[in-house]
């Protein structure tokens, strides 16, 4: 059965989902209950790993862990370390990161994931926005990314998100298109025209897709929710009725992650889009 729509989480570490996705009280791991209810899911506890010193790669216990929590049709998309992906060394702001798009650091990423491939659909670079003291333009940073575009197996499917709204646009999917890679298109983090942006995406012919739907003000939204993330705190019914009318019927291999500082709770907010494209059929 081809797949098309998936919709997930970003991350699913969350106690206060107790009840409107994980069974309160029970031993069984939070990945086991979940997988059950949503057919894909973002891990994001690997990108924070550029260090003084070293790259931190996944615990291949771990790797294991979720593996055999998921079933054989569930799918990751997984952030790479950003290590792959800041300009800048650690901590400072001019020396130039040595493992920044490095394939060998990428191949040992891959080798630690080898459990998971099979069930990973797309692996997401991350990038910061990337000012001119990191690159002169776009087309200075795509030569970069080109380079390393080309060196990648065939065997993954690599999805870029850059945070330089100016850049993306159908050029730009252009570009992508051209290196075999796909785009991430981010609600949040002042990225604007998302929906367009999304039309955009869908008009190039990407047979992969990646939407994120993050949010612009993380700090305010966490105050809000003082770490409990089972409600709405701030609706964004225009955006996501935008957005259903985009995917619905669509035969891309669509992938949308949902976080908690979207609209307050990713759970309800997968709800609302899930309402949405049944009302329409």
């Amino acid at each position: 059965m081809k797949r098309t729509l998936s919709i997930g989480t970003c991350s699913w570490k969350y106690p206060s989902w107790e009840t409107l996705v994980y069974e309160a009280g029970s031993s069984e791991s939070y990945l086991s209950q979940y997988a059950r209810r949503y057919r894909t899911v973002e891990v994001d506890q690997w990108f924070w790993s550029l260090g003084k010193e070293r790259v931190g790669l996944p615990d291949p216990e771990v790797v294991k862990t979720y593996e055999r929590e998921t079933d054989e049709e569930f799918r990751f998309t997984i952030k790479a370390p950003n290590a792959l992906t800041a300009p800048f060394a650690y901590g400072s702001k001019s020396e130039v990161n040595r493992w920044f798009l490095d394939t060998e650091l990428f191949y040992q990423f891959l080798e630690s994931l080898t459990p998971l491939l099979e069930k990973t659909a797309l692996i997401i670079l991350q990038f910061p926005y990337l000012n001119k003291s990191a690159f002169s333009g776009r087309e200075h940073f795509f030569a970069h990314l080109a380079t390393f575009a080309r060196s990648l197996p065939d065997s993954v499917t690599v999805a870029i998100e850059v945070r330089n709204p100016a850049w993306v646009d159908r050029s730009w999917f252009s570009l992508l298109a051209d290196s075999a890679l796909v785009p991430v298109i981010l609600s949040g983090y002042w990225m604007e025209r998302f929906i367009p942006t999304v039309q955009g995406a869908l008009e190039t012919g990407f047979e992969k897709l990646c939407i994120r739907l993050h949010g612009e003000d993380r700090g305010a939204i966490e105050a809000a929710s003082g770490g409990n993330w089972s409600s709405i705190i701030e609706a964004k019914d225009d955006e996501i009725g935008a957005l259903a009318a985009l995917l619905r019927g669509r035969d891309e291999e669509i992938y949308v992650n949902v976080n908690n500082h979207y609209e307050g709770s990713a759970p309800l907010t997968i709800a609302k889009i899930q309402r949405l494209l049944e009302e329409k059929q």
